[in-house]
């Protein structure tokens, strides 16, 4: 059985004993790393990405305040939570703190169940910040990228094409007569359908480059950067014939069988003459003639030319 991953604290203090001491009220619970000035905290920090740092305010060459500084510039350590560990106790001391981004204030001398609890609740905001951002991120249900998710991808896959006049090219899978399908087995038989097709698509593409996500309830897209039309009509006609050859196990002992239809859209050289939306539009308008010649088809847009294979 695997042992459970622990959270992580980097404690930096000039003052060993300090040191000591809060790692020995933490480390039943936590994994510790420790640091004994401004710039090993911040290498530290980047190091090993801690999810806290508590933070000593008061240390030679490089205090606290511009500690925390450092961290909030970097886009490594910048949303790293920090408390700030202190015998500075007056307000204008923590409001000066907690303007530069410190999460809490823990004051010296410190007691074990105070440092306990103060950390307890930013492991417990963290948790749910990362819950949330897991939620936005990922499709509940099949584990791909959400639509949310893919959304920031074209933007970001679009303007480096724009830029460099480079072929782009968005594929759009519709699950077939899924309306059908939850009529015979169910919905829990539709979610257990769709989570087999979201596993095609991810044991398809075999590149780290290539990206597929739940666009919404029956439908994926896919974006394959840097391929040309042949190897991104290889991979619509691939996933085509997986999705076709699966079994689903379904009540009653039998199996059931799904298509899909794709709608591709490719620009060998992508200029600006045309809009995000209207490029989406574009492989949309493909994938209506894929269902409307009876499913389990592809159409794809290339250079203006329509055609089906």
């Amino acid at each position: 059985m695997s042992e459970i991953k622990k959270n992580s604290i980097l404690i930096v203090d000039d003052d060993n004993s300090n040191v000591l001491a809060l790692a020995q009220i933490l480390s039943p619970d936590y994994t510790i790393y420790a640091a004994k000035n401004g710039r090993g905290a911040v290498r530290a920090a980047e190091k090993h990405l801690p999810d806290i740092i508590l933070l000593d305010i008061v240390m030679p060459e490089m205090d606290g305040y511009a500690v925390i500084e450092a961290l909030k510039k970097s886009n490594k350590t910048k949303e790293i939570p920090v408390i700030f560990v202190t015998a500075l106790g007056s307000t204008g001391d923590e409001a000066w703190g907690l303007s530069l981004g410190a999460a809490d204030y823990i004051t010296k001398p410190f007691f074990s169940g105070i440092v306990k609890l103060r950390v307890q609740n930013q492991i417990k905001i963290l948790e749910q910040m990362r819950t949330i951002e897991r939620f936005f991120v990922f499709d509940q249900l099949t584990g791909l990228p959400s639509k949310r998710n893919l959304l920031h991808r074209i933007e970001k896959e679009w303007k480096k094409a724009l830029k460099k006049n480079k072929m782009f090219n968005i594929s759009i899978i519709n699950v077939d007569n899924i309306e059908k399908y939850d009529d015979i087995y169910g919905y829990e038989q539709v979610d257990a359908a769709l989570k087999e097709v979201a596993e095609i698509l991810t044991g398809t593409l075999e590149r780290t480059s290539d990206f597929a996500a739940r666009w919404s309830d029956e439908e994926f897209v896919l974006l394959l950067p840097d391929s040309n039309a042949k190897e991104v009509l290889g991979i619509a006609e691939l996933i085509q014939r997986n999705v076709e050859n699966i079994l689903i196990p379904v009540p009653g002992g039998t199996n059931a069988k799904l298509t899909v239809s794709i709608g591709v859209n490719i620009h060998e050289k992508l200029q600006s003459d045309i809009t995000k939306n209207e490029f989406i539009e574009q492989a949309y308008e493909m994938l209506n003639k894929a269902k409307d010649s009876g499913g389990n088809q592809i159409y794809y847009n290339h250079k203006e030319e329509r055609s089906s294979i």
